[in-house]
């Protein structure tokens, strides 16, 4: 473990395991009771400090000369003493990627993403979401009943991220192939991991020899000269922060219309836009739960809290968007969610997930405007892990419908 918690082990809250998956807000309160940050175990023998106050987390996420994001001061820190299987080693060991940077170096890097990112095309975007997304309803329109969550909301960011990497069509399927086994909480996330990395790896040297209008062409040949491995982890960063975020935004979009009745009603009376509900799904349920882990260079206080250097400092931005502290009667059409995180490392495609997220979910009820969750009651359980606030599964049923009512002509195109 990182450093001994001033609770017992058998006290600390766990942000793991089924009994987080199941009732995540009852340990938020667990955590508020230590104070505007408390210690939890994030994986076995893994602690954490983790910030539940909002004014404390947007203090420290632009606090750059007190907090560090290079997890390198961790494994000083701890000594290697972190189990190597440890499944939160793959989002918080270093590597050289925007995520992971300070300073200069940050900004160099910081300063390519936000280039690179800023090319692709809204228009462009829009249209392949559509299409990937009517691709994926042909699948299942006709049975009557279909997983939003694995059959829809997890597909889809995958499919664009294929065509936003300039993924050619043979490598699409094992493109989304290593990206499922990526994002999955089992023993095969590793191996996910390893064999997106090679696919990158072979992206870029294709790209090298054959440039296109996507994002690998773009990061090698921009003006900060990127190297290969540089290249291959802000790659790796962009998919890896993208993919279930947005699926998770997808998916929650989807239940609070299709579950809340103000919402669900005023839709459809037209008198209420996707992107609002968007907006409310982002407060109340983050889809980054728990991450933009921090390291302190030395140790500090956080709002009274102290914070040993070295130690991981994970922003929850869930139980801050939810903080009890936080003014009453705001709008959800505020912005001030920490969804996105906030400061230096605020997430750097806002506006290009926003697009995929209100795309998918309009696409989808344009096809499917019938379709009712199978349990209207049930709270979906989470998925496991501490980073993602995402549902494990959504199931609805639907009146069945021939897939000829999508035409062809929409489902055409691909990458070139």
């Amino acid at each position: 473990m990182t450093m001994p918690p001033p609770l017992s082990t058998s006290g600390c809250p766990m942000l793991h395991g089924a009994a987080f998956a199941a009732q995540p807000n009852a340990v938020y309160g667990q955590l508020r009771t230590q104070g505007p940050a408390g210690w939890a175990e994030i994986a076995p023998r893994v602690h954490a400090l983790v910030v539940t106050n909002h004014r404390a987390a947007v203090a420290l996420l632009n606090d750059t000369n007190t907090y560090s994001k290079d997890s390198r001061l961790w494994a000083d820190l701890t000594g290697g003493h972190v189990p190597q299987d440890s499944p939160v080693l793959g989002m918080m060991a270093w590597r050289p990627s925007v995520l992971y940077t300070d300073g200069d170096e940050h900004a160099r890097l910081r300063w390519a993403m936000d280039d690179c990112i800023a090319r692709i095309s809204p228009h462009w975007l829009r249209e392949i979401t559509r299409r990937n997304a009517l691709k994926l309803i042909a699948r299942v329109i006709a049975h009557g009943q279909a997983d939003l969550m694995a059959d829809f909301a997890d597909m889809v960011p995958m499919l664009d991220f294929a065509e936003i990497l300039g993924c050619p069509p043979e490598m699409t399927d094992q493109m989304v192939r290593a990206c499922q086994d990526l994002i999955s909480a089992g023993p095969e996330a590793a191996q996910g991991a390893a064999d997106f990395a090679g696919l990158l790896y072979e992206l870029i040297q294709l790209r090298r020899a054959q440039p296109g209008q996507d994002l690998t062409s773009w990061m090698i040949n921009h003006a900060a000269q990127l190297s290969d491995d540089e290249i291959l982890n802000q790659l790796f960063c962009v998919t890896g922060a993208g993919l279930i975020p947005t699926a998770a935004a997808t998916a929650w979009t989807l239940y609070l219309l299709l579950r809340d009745d103000d919402y669900a009603g005023n839709l459809a009376a037209g008198t209420l836009t996707v992107r609002r509900a968007l907006d409310k799904a982002l407060w109340e349920r983050a889809p980054m739960a728990n991450f933009s882990v921090h390291f302190a260079r030395h140790d500090t206080v956080l709002h009274g809290v102290h914070v040993p250097g070295g130690v991981p400092v994970l922003i929850s931005h869930a139980a801050a968007n939810t903080d009890p502290a936080l003014p009453g009667g705001r709008s959800y059409d505020s912005r001030a969610h920490l969804a996105w995180s906030a400061g230096p490392h605020r997430c750097p495609a806002i506006s290009q997930a926003t697009t995929i997220v209100q795309t998918a979910v309009e696409t989808i009820l344009d096809q499917l405007w019938d379709m009712t969750l199978t349990d209207e009651n049930a709270e979906p359980l989470l998925r496991h892990g501490p980073f993602h606030q995402c549902p494990q599964t959504l199931p609805v049923t639907f009146r069945r419908k021939s897939a000829d009512r999508i035409p062809a002509t929409a489902l055409a195109g691909g990458t070139s």
